[in-house]
């Protein structure tokens, strides 16, 4: 078996700390770990062929650092240069066994942003699955519901085949009434977006009822190149294809479709109440992360990431604050939090995109202050690593040494920095800047002039596939 993790996802109703550039698949939200990094961890005892990762191009060095840092090693990772959505991006892992003559392997198709509490009980469960996959069927993992939840997609079992159940019948997101009658009924499982089966089983299926994205899948993957741990596909032959889920594509159409029931403290984390529902609260009801002060405050969820939050006569409201957003919400209504991410992007807004917190392949930077004509931004650079080779057409750089070593190249000279030292590159001139010690280095950059956009970056030469060809 080999699991393939799908990481594409955007996340926007957990903004703001949640953004386009850095979704909730990247963050801790749960505890320490990346919610990649626990979906990792989960299948990576259970992946006797591997594990690999289908992400969107931006966040490929995202996937590769905290793959790196969890200390597991992934087979590939897989660019989808435009998101289709999850029938395409399964039929990619699809051809990849299929190229690698192994077209009969099982692969376990999870989302990188779920939260399952009992690890034992998903193990049992895709145990299940395995031995039925392997029977050519097509599997798909129910939660046992708690609750009529309004959220949530719902399978209906069909007659039951072992310890799984055929799937009579897929069901839209039901009103708060018809959610109550599945939930006494008792038939009805939450649709929990995780699937088995076989490569050639999948690509069989999607071949029959979805040619189109059949053909434009096998063309991106013909046309794939590697790139260091990377596999593109190419991305003319996948902007064509159409945007389905595996859902509507494969499994609502199939007759080898089944569900094997899951309890194991399974949340998809769509929204801040789903934290609030699976966090630790106090005897008021609340949940609270980071610096905060409560009180008087009832069944409201408050998470702080960079300072002091203290609430005085809450009763049911999100509160979520990180160094350059605030929401406050009504606990019953988070949902619409993606109506302000629609807002921000239609103004072209920073905070719909990117934290003040940028993370890059050689490290992160953030940006600490800015005004008419200046940014100031504190850099920090990962030990053997080098920003590309570059120059800006409208701004001047002072950079500052706060900490580790610097090896700056200006024009054709090489100086190495220390603490408390500095330079200055004038506008136009070819530059660089490498971390040559054992810690990170850390520098204070003052950018000056007339536009001080990052699209102002013209680079010559890039050890991580930045620059032009």
């Amino acid at each position: 078996m080999k699991s393939i993790i799908l990481a594409g996802g955007s996340g926007s109703r957990l903004w703001p700390a949640s953004r386009s550039l850095f979704p909730k698949q990247f963050l801790s939200l749960c505890d320490d770990c990346t919610m990649l990094q626990s979906t990792l961890h989960r299948v990576a005892e259970l992946s006797d062929d591997g594990l690999s990762v289908i992400c969107n191009e931006e966040h490929r060095f995202i996937v590769a650092q905290q793959a790196q840092d969890s200390g597991l090693t992934l087979d590939a990772i897989f660019l989808e240069p435009v998101g289709r959505n999850t029938a395409p991006a399964i039929a990619l892992a699809a051809f990849d066994a299929v190229e690698r003559g192994e077209p009969s392997q099982i692969m376990l198709i999870m989302a990188a942003d779920h939260l399952i509490q009992d690890v034992e009980a998903f193990h049992a469960a895709v145990r299940v699955a395995e031995t039925v996959a392997a029977q050519g069927k097509l599997v798909t993992f129910g939660i046992v519901p708690e609750s009529p939840h309004t959220g949530y997609g719902y399978i209906r079992k069909g007659p039951a085949d072992g310890e799984a159940f055929a799937v009579a019948e897929f069901v839209e997101k039901p009103d708060q009434e018809t959610a109550q009658r599945y939930l006494d009924q008792g038939d009805y499982l939450w649709n929990s977006g995780m699937f088995m089966f076989s490569a050639e089983v999948y690509l069989a299926e999607l071949k029959q009822f979805r040619p189109d994205i059949y053909e434009a899948c096998a063309q991106a993957y013909a046309g794939r190149s590697s790139d260091v741990d990377f596999l593109r596909v190419d991305q003319e032959a996948f902007q064509g294809c159409p945007d389905e889920s595996v859902d509507y594509a494969v499994m609502e159409k199939t007759s080898k479709a089944v569900v094997v029931p899951l309890s194991a403290g399974w949340s998809d984390v769509g929204s801040w109440s789903s934290l609030w529902e699976v966090g630790e609260s106090d005897a008021e009801g609340n949940v609270a992360q980071g610096d905060v002060l409560m009180r008087q405050t009832q069944n409201s969820f408050v998470r702080a990431e960079s300072r002091l939050v203290a609430t005085v006569g809450l009763d049911n409201i999100v509160v979520v604050e990180t160094n350059d957003a605030v929401l406050v919400a009504d606990k019953n209504r988070v949902q619409e939090v993606k109506k302000i991410v629609e807002h921000l992007k239609a103004e072209n807004r920073d905070e719909a995109v990117q934290h003040r917190h940028v993370h890059r392949p050689w490290g992160v930077y953030d940006s600490i202050d800015n005004g008419q004509r200046y940014q100031v931004k504190r850099i920090s650079v990962k030990p053997g690593a080098k920003l590309s080779v570059q120059m800006h057409h409208h701004r001047a750089e002072h950079w500052i040494v706060v900490s580790g070593t610097a090896k700056v190249t200006i024009g054709d000279r090489t100086v190495m920095l220390t603490e408390n030292q500095s330079t200055y590159i004038p506008v136009g001139e070819v530059h660089a800047l490498e971390n040559p010690g054992k810690i990170p280095l850390e520098l204070i950059e003052v950018q000056s002039g007339s536009y001080l956009g990052e699209d102002d970056i013209v680079r010559f030469e890039d050890r991580y596939g930045r620059a032009p060809e």
